[in-house]
C-alpha cells in the first residue's frame, strides 16, 4: 500500500459531517489516511490542512464562501497553496511555525493565537525540533482539531482505544489537552470522534504510557513508514 499518494485524481471519502463542517480523505487507499476539514464560522469557511480532491469545491460551496486556508502542522503543507490560490485567499500559519511557507505557492498571513470568527484558538506544541504543531479548539461549538499528536489512522490506536497518541509521544503525551471537553475531535490522520469525545480524549491521554509496549509491538513498522514519507513532503 502506498503511504502517501502525491499525484493524480482520487476518489475521496467524505467523513466527519456535522452542521458546520465536514472532513474528507482525498486518497482512501493510502496508508497515511490524510484528512482535511472544512469549518464554517461567521466569517466563512476555513479549510484546515487540506488536500485537493474531485468534488471538494462543490461541498465547500454548500457551506459558504472560503474565508481562508490554515495549516496546523509543519508537515501538512499538502495542497494548501493550490486551494488558497483557487479561492483567492491567503494561507494562514501560526507565527511560530516554519517550513510550510516555503512549500506553498500562495500569499501567507501569520496569526498569533487564533484564527476565524468565532475564534479557533491554537496551542503550540513542538514534539521535535523540526515538528511544530498547533492544536486548535473552537470553544463556541466544542470542535478540537489535532493534526498529528493524536489520531485514529493506522499507527495510532491499539486495543479498544477510540483515540490514539502517536507512538513517538506515548511516553510523553500532550497532557495539557486534558482540560478540554470537546464535543468532537477531528484529526489530520483518520476519521474524527463525535460520540463521547471528551471521554475518548481522557482515555487516550491517561492510558498512553500504559499501552506503550503494545503500541510499540504492533505499530512500530507503520510509524517508521509514515515518518519516512512525511519528511519527504
Amino acid at each position: 500500500m502506498t503511504v502517501y499518494r502525491r499525484a493524480g485524481e482520487g476518489d475521496p471519502r467524505f467523513v466527519d459531517r456535522w452542521d458546520d463542517g465536514f472532513g474528507w480523505v482525498a486518497h482512501p487507499d493510502e496508508e497515511g489516511v490524510r484528512t482535511g476539514h472544512a469549518l464554517r464560522g461567521d466569517d466563512g469557511v476555513w479549510l484546515v490542512d487540506p488536500l485537493d480532491a474531485p468534488g471538494l469545491d462543490d461541498r465547500v460551496a454548500a457551506l459558504g464562501e472560503v474565508a481562508g486556508v490554515v495549516v496546523l502542522s509543519s508537515y501538512h503543507a499538502r495542497d494548501a497553496g493550490v486551494l488558497a490560490e483557487r479561492h483567492d485567499v491567503p494561507v494562514h500559519l501560526p507565527e511560530w511555525m516554519d517550513r510550510v511557507a516555503r512549500r506553498v505557492d500562495a500569499p501567507v498571513e501569520r496569526f498569533a493565537e487564533s484564527f476565524g470568527d468565532p475564534a479557533v484558538r491554537v496551542r503550540r506544541f513542538e514534539p521535535l525540533s523540526m515538528w511544530r504543531e498547533a492544536v486548535a479548539f473552537r470553544e463556541a461549538d466544542g470542535t478540537l482539531v489535532v493534526p498529528d499528536l493524536l489520531g485514529t489512522g493506522p499507527g495510532y490506536r491499539v486495543g479498544d482505544e477510540r483515540v490514539g497518541v502517536v507512538l513517538s509521544h506515548r511516553l510523553a503525551p500532550p497532557r495539557s489537552l486534558a482540560d478540554l471537553d470537546p464535543d468532537r475531535i477531528l484529526f489530520g490522520h483518520g476519521e474524527g470522534v463525535f460520540e463521547d469525545a471528551g471521554e475518548a480524549l481522557t482515555d487516550a491521554l491517561a492510558g498512553a504510557r500504559r499501552r506503550f509496549p503494545r503500541a510499540l509491538a504492533s505499530t512500530l513498522g507503520t510509524n517508521v513508514r509514515l515518518l519516512a514519507a512525511a519528511v519527504r513532503e
